[in-house]
């Protein structure tokens, strides 16, 4: 597998995207980066396609728990600088890749005008299916959609071009989770360690009964920094980077 060391954070991306399915996939995949970005002067943005409303209890409240998520997932972004938070809406537990969605996430690439986007791979990883959620490959299909070509195809959902906007192109598209074979670079984060994990413990609702989070975190990086053959100590994140220009 050929890997690439990310490059000195910020080079020439001004501002990227990271969508997601629910409040906590961020913090558990790819905070790190993210704080690494908005570090080196990239400014991030979050859409996130579903409220997280179908966690907790049998019993909770729905609203009250979307609530509840909402601002968790606020307070996890504040962790790594990021303050534009979008949430869309979606039925937690029942995202499906459709064209209502794909111009959801497409309005907001419009919006932002990212030069990267970061989301979940729309492939099974076999080897962790926990994390491979439906929801997970349903928003990475329709994110991949709506960066090609719906986004930069000016008669793709005219509705946008009507409400002033215009087509964008997205040159660069990260996908985590993504089969372990297919993934072909590396961020180094061990400098925004203590970052990812305060963003993760913003999750109370979700991480709160796990007895040693920063331990589970921190063997997983440190993983994925010797599979990619990083010094000793090191901590990493792992993608799927593609070039969609």
């Amino acid at each position: 597998m050929s890997t690439a060391l990310s490059p000195a954070p910020g080079d020439d991306v001004r501002r990227a995207l990271v969508v997601t399915a629910h409040p906590d996939d961020v913090d558990f995949g790819a905070a790190g980066t993210v704080a690494i970005w908005t570090a080196g002067g990239t400014e991030v943005s979050y859409c996130v396609c579903t409220s997280g409303e179908a966690s907790g209890d049998e019993d909770a409240d729905r609203a009250e728990t979307a609530r509840v998520r909402q601002a968790e997932q606020r307070a996890a972004a504040a962790c790594v600088g990021v303050t534009d938070v979008t949430f869309l809406h979606h039925p937690d537990g029942a995202v499906v890749a459709s064209l209502e969605l794909r111009r959801d996430i497409a309005r907001v690439i419009r919006r932002v005008r990212p030069d990267r986007v970061l989301t979940w791979s729309p492939e099974i990883n076999w080897e962790l299916v926990p994390t491979t959620h439906p929801d997970h490959r349903a928003v990475g299909e329709a994110t991949f959609a709506a960066v090609y070509p719906d986004a930069r195809n000016p008669h793709a959902f005219p509705e946008l071009l009507a409400a002033g906007l215009r087509p964008w192109v997205v040159p660069e598209l990260w996908l985590a989770d993504s089969p372990s074979w297919l993934r072909n670079h590396v961020v180094d984060v061990t400098d925004a360690f203590d970052k990812r994990v305060a963003a993760l413990r913003a999750h109370a609702s979700q991480v709160g009964g796990m007895a040693d989070l920063e331990g589970f975190v921190r063997r997983n990086l440190t993983e994925h920094a010797r599979r990619h053959g990083l010094a000793e100590g090191r901590l990493a994140e792992e993608f799927q980077v593609v070039d969609t220009r």
